[in-house]
């Protein structure tokens, strides 16, 4: 018999439906419907102009978990002038859909507001910790997991001005270090939100990110997963790099989470760029053949990381190849607003394989119900009432009250 892959993933609950007085009700005919999964399956999202409403929905038939971008350059790109109404609205519109929110970056040296850079130093810090405050606090309640810093291991090195002047965030990392800016997001961020998920994100997944996360573990800073980005713009990393980068970085014993993928359904990038920030070519099509291999190794991506019982969280990282990052095809949808072979194939996996088609039980004569499913948010209808509960992954035993 072959082991189940998945087993950590599931759920065995039994339910017991009872009464306002809390007796069983045996005979009682629900409906079980999945509404999420405990597992973040999460991409960016689309826009929420009028536009982009046919974009929404074939969003939410495939994610339930979104990562709005709060880059402090464009986030204020004038000192004082904020997104904040903008960013606001959309994350209200998400939330009420169910949808899990995380917010990306609150420490970046890239995407970071020109007019910090000219600052004194001590100037410029006390701005971005006042950013990192202002922001968890407006959203709180809203947002709570943030990518709380981004790419540590190059930010005291990053040159990117005309002049090669650094920038101000470069700067004082490279004057604090890298573990204190990591303590400096991590705490100015916890004290607005002291339950909120912080995460150290970097696509740097070799051995100096380790050591990072073994300096800010040993340092006594608090973080709550490790996040590991993927831009596969030349290539699938196949199984077993995953799996050695997820055994690697699961010893630290946090979640891991995925929370920049891409897969490319065009021509690959070629494997001698090496910042892929620099390969800019005038037009980057999908393929069918592409379209064909992205879907494929897409499954193949997926299918590897849940497996892996560290891996808390997959978030692709671009919904359409019309806001892609760097113009790559690497969206599920085409340009003409239809989704590729990968949509469908991910689709088939999240909504499919793993998900739990609403379906019609009987409580028994002691008023139970048995459910085995990928664990989550389950919503349990007799007709007349309905209960919302989450099953945890392993056994479960609870009671639901639903009046008649």
């Amino acid at each position: 018999m072959t082991a189940d892959r998945y087993a950590h993933r599931r759920t065995n609950a039994t339910i017991t439906v009872t009464d306002t007085r809390g007796n069983p009700v045996p005979g009682q005919p629900v409906r079980v419907k999945q509404v999420q999964h405990a597992f973040g399956f999460g991409c960016t999202p689309p826009a929420m102009d009028d536009r982009e409403e046919q974009s929404r929905e074939l969003w939410r038939g495939l994610f339930d978990t979104a990562t709005l971008a709060f880059y402090w350059g464009r986030y204020e790109p004038t000192r004082g002038v904020t997104e904040r109404k903008k960013l606001l609205q959309s994350a209200q519109w998400l939330a009420s859909r169910g949808v899990r929110l995380k917010g990306h970056p609150l420490v970046w040296h890239t995407v970071k507001a020109p007019w910090v850079d000219p600052l004194p130093l001590p100037v410029a810090e006390e701005l971005l910790r006042g950013r990192i405050r202002r922001e968890v606090q407006d959203f709180a309640g809203l947002i709570n997991s943030w990518d709380a810093i981004n790419e540590v291991v190059i930010m005291p090195e990053f040159i990117n001005e005309p002049d090669g002047v650094q920038n101000a965030i470069t700067r004082m990392c490279a004057d604090k270090g890298r573990v204190p800016m990591v303590a400096l997001a991590i705490d100015e961020a916890r004290s607005q939100n002291p339950g909120a998920q912080l995460i150290l994100n970097d696509f740097d997944l070799g051995p100096r990110y380790e050591q990072l996360v073994e300096e800010v573990l040993d340092a006594g800073i608090q973080i709550d997963a490790i996040g590991l980005q993927s831009h596969m713009h030349k290539g699938f990393r196949g199984e077993d790099q995953l799996n050695d980068v997820c055994q690697r970085f699961a010893r630290f014993g946090l979640p891991l989470h995925w929370t920049e993928t891409t897969l490319l359904s065009g021509d690959l990038m070629p494997s001698h760029v090496g910042d892929l920030n620099d390969y800019v070519i005038d037009d980057w099509p999908t393929t069918t053949a592409g379209e064909e291999r992205q879907a494929a190794e897409i499954v193949r991506h997926y299918s590897t990381l849940v497996a892996h019982p560290a891996v808390q969280s997959i978030t692709y990282w671009g919904f359409d190849d019309a806001r892609a990052w760097l113009g790559a095809p690497s969206g599920l949808i085409r340009l003409n607003g239809s989704p590729k072979p990968a949509y469908t194939a991910l689709q088939d996996l999240i909504r499919g394989k793993w998900w739990l088609d609403p379906i019609d039980m009987v409580t028994d004569g002691d008023g139970r119900i048995s459910l085995a499913a990928f664990a989550g948010r389950f919503e349990i209808d007799s007709g007349k009432s309905k209960a919302t509960v989450q099953l945890p992954v392993g056994e479960a035993q609870l009671e639901i009250p639903l009046p008649a």
